[in-house]
């Protein structure tokens, strides 16, 4: 229901939103940074390349969210072990009423972080306007986990 959801919610609303001409908000990277603990990394591999594929139809960009979110599904797994205790239960999903807001944070961080600077590298494909590259990155980092915080707000 979530990939769903976050689909038509990217295709319809925030793909149309591009503050100052250079922050999206990139929400449907929230699907692959809350599965469950165990899923199995390939898996990951699978929605993640599922979800790109889909955004890809939808936001006219040809393999990068493809490629983007298929690596966000292989790095999900480990890093989300990174942040939970050890004796956590197998179910347990990536949010801020299970990590804490602090670890939540700082995983939904790395994940996006690393999502926007992957998907904005293969988008321009050069370094010529590096600034214009690193303001990309940064503000829709930045804006992608503002709503993402809006999601774990209302999330029960």
């Amino acid at each position: 229901m979530l990939f769903v959801v976050l689909c038509l919610a990217q295709a319809v609303v925030f793909n149309n939103i591009h503050l100052f001409h250079c922050a999206t908000p990139l929400v449907y990277v929230y699907f692959v940074l809350t599965l469950q603990r165990r899923t199995p990394r390939w898996a990951a591999l699978l929605w993640g390349f599922g979800m790109g594929m889909v955004m890809d139809m939808f936001s006219d960009t040809p393999g990068v969210a493809t490629a983007s979110m298929t690596l966000i599904g292989m790095i999900q797994p480990p890093l989300l072990e990174m942040f939970l205790p050890r004796n956590a239960d197998d179910r347990i999903r990536a949010a801020a009423n299970t990590l804490g807001w602090g670890k939540f944070m700082s995983l939904a961080f790395i994940i996006v972080n690393i999502y926007c600077v992957v998907f904005f590298t293969i988008e321009t494909f050069t370094f010529a306007d590096f600034s214009g590259w690193l303001t990309a990155v940064v503000c829709s980092t930045l804006l992608t986990l503002m709503v993402i915080v809006a999601f774990e707000s209302v999330r029960k």
